[in-house]
């Protein structure tokens, strides 16, 4: 299924798009590619804000071409990058060639990291389109460290047959599985998209427990 471009990223985004055609053109889209220089501020900050604030280890799913990975990586943060698209991660590869990142081919919603833990684990645009979103929540906060971090950015879009997850049922997913969430509106923010939008757009950041503590909290940006 594909709709709004914003919408829709590189991996796990249905059986029907064929992404290593796309990654050509993929980075034309404001907020795919960064190349604005205010977008690129506007996400950056945004980033910053939701990442850990000490150099940490992040794991990029459904990375795409690698600009938030970029981000990340200037940020001070060492990054994993996976997406399914082979075409997508070779250019995620010469984005950050040189940097302390690494990026692999494979499923967003299992992906090839073995054992290791990371301090975040950052998702956009991925989660609306697995078949089991709860499934996936739960796999990728076992893949953090304790007092660890998943940062969400997802969304509805389309008026006439809208697709994506709303806030309140991730917030709701996350809240049994997490210490604390917490959720930030950005659809009022034309400059990380590029321009006005309308739809809902957002990201949450959960917060994993120590020692396995678990069920926590849900908070508004500001709360």
């Amino acid at each position: 299924m594909t709709h709004d471009n914003d919408a829709v990223n590189s991996a796990n985004a249905g059986a029907d798009v064929d992404w290593d055609a796309r990654a050509a053109d993929f980075d034309e889209e404001p907020d795919h590619g960064l190349r604005d220089p205010q977008v690129r501020r506007a996400w950056a900050a945004r980033l910053r804000g939701w990442l850990p604030g000490r150099a940490g280890d992040v794991l990029d799913l459904g990375c795409g071409t690698g600009s938030l990975s970029l981000l990340a990586s200037e940020q001070g943060h060492r990054v994993t990058g996976v997406d399914r698209s082979p075409a997508m991660v070779a250019l995620a590869r010469e984005k950050l060639a040189g940097r302390d990142a690494v990026f692999l081919v494979g499923d967003a919603a299992a992906p090839p990291v073995g054992e290791r833990r990371f301090d975040a684990v950052l998702v956009r645009h991925v989660l609306w389109a697995l078949p089991d979103p709860g499934r996936a929540l739960r796999h990728w906060t076992g893949l953090l460290r304790p007092g660890g971090r998943l940062v969400l950015v997802e969304g509805v879009w389309g008026t006439v047959e809208p697709v994506g997850i709303g806030a309140e049922r991730l917030t709701g997913l996350l809240a049994p599985i997490a210490a604390r969430v917490r959720m930030e509106r950005l659809s009022d923010d034309p400059l990380l998209w590029g321009r006005e939008v309308t739809d809902e757009r957002y990201a949450v950041v959960a917060v994993s427990g120590a020692s396995g503590q678990q069920g926590g909290e849900v908070a508004a940006a500001g709360q």
